[in-house]
């Protein structure tokens, strides 16, 4: 199943009986990847272990890294969850919608990324996430428990996975209808064969049992990791700075730009390769200019 390779990323929180809530709602919803990033609370106290109730495993598997980018190593797509509007070009859109992108590539990690329960996530730690959403609620009270957040995302990811399955299911049918009739077109051939003795007719339904047995081929776009893409990042902004594109104070905000630019993107692996290819060419022209 896709979600088998979901983490669920929650970033400084700060209460246990919310980090114990949380594994408890994966747990409901078939998730078992928790990682906590420099968690503020102890993940196996007793508050916690309370209220997993019957998720005390995922607890006891849960790992425990320093920063948002260690959490999300070898992902390729994470979203990341936000209450506050922001003017950014990068939409924020709704879980329903948008929660099952995360499972098109089951056979990669993703990751959807939390905030702390007092202030969500920073700009900074925005930036490593692709897209965006945010739970629509009442104007009267719009602020969600961050364990209520979890919940309510891991119900939409299971719904997803659920009609993903179905449909998986609906195509293996169909599969082996199709087989059936392919048979039976083989056989209603041979006999057409064996009566006319008319090699072009056999020819003819030859090639058409051939066309329904073929399967469509499928394009396959390994999408780069998103460790691969922050050295790309890393990169690409320590050049700029070189050639006086960027300056330092204005930086992290410009490289914000380039962010969501190359996220919308969706770069797959040997397209970051090139273009740290052409970085390093640069970087290496700069570098013996003054030789030729």
């Amino acid at each position: 199943m896709g979600l088998d390779r979901v983490r669920i990323i929650l970033v400084e929180p700060a209460g246990p009986m919310n980090v114990g809530s949380i594994a408890r709602v994966m747990k409901n919803f078939g998730l078992n990847h928790l990682v906590l990033v420099n968690p503020q609370c102890q993940v196996l106290s007793t508050e916690a272990l309370k209220m997993a109730v019957h998720a005390k495993d995922i607890l006891h598997s849960a790992v425990s890294v320093t920063t948002v980018p260690e959490a999300l190593q070898g992902c390729t797509r994470a979203i990341a969850t936000t209450a506050r509007v922001r003017n950014w070009d990068s939409p924020l859109e709704n879980p329903s919608t948008t929660l099952p992108w995360l499972l098109e590539e089951p056979q990669h990690p993703a990751a959807l990324i939390f905030g702390r329960e007092d202030r969500g996530l920073s700009n900074e730690e925005l930036n490593y996430a692709q897209r965006f959403i945010r739970i629509p609620t009442s104007s009267s009270y719009p602020s969600l428990n961050l364990a209520t957040a979890v919940a309510i995302c891991c119900y939409e990811l299971a719904q997803s996975d659920a009609e993903n399955q179905e449909d998986t299911t609906k195509r293996e049918n169909f599969g082996a209808e199709k087989s059936l009739v392919v048979d039976a077109l083989e056989q209603v051939s041979r006999r057409m064969e064996s009566v006319h003795r008319h090699e072009d007719k056999g020819n003819i339904s030859d090639k058409f049992s051939a066309s329904l047995s073929s399967d469509i081929p499928t394009s396959v776009h390994e999408s780069a990791p998103l460790n691969i893409l922050e050295e790309y990042y890393q990169q690409l902004e320590s050049l700029l700075l070189k050639i006086g594109y960027l300056y330092p104070h204005t930086a992290a905000s410009r490289m914000e730009t380039f962010r969501q630019m190359y996220n919308r993107a969706q770069l797959q692996t040997r397209e970051v390769a090139m273009l740290r290819g052409i970085l390093r060419q640069v970087e290496w022209a700069l570098e013996n200019r003054n030789n030729r």
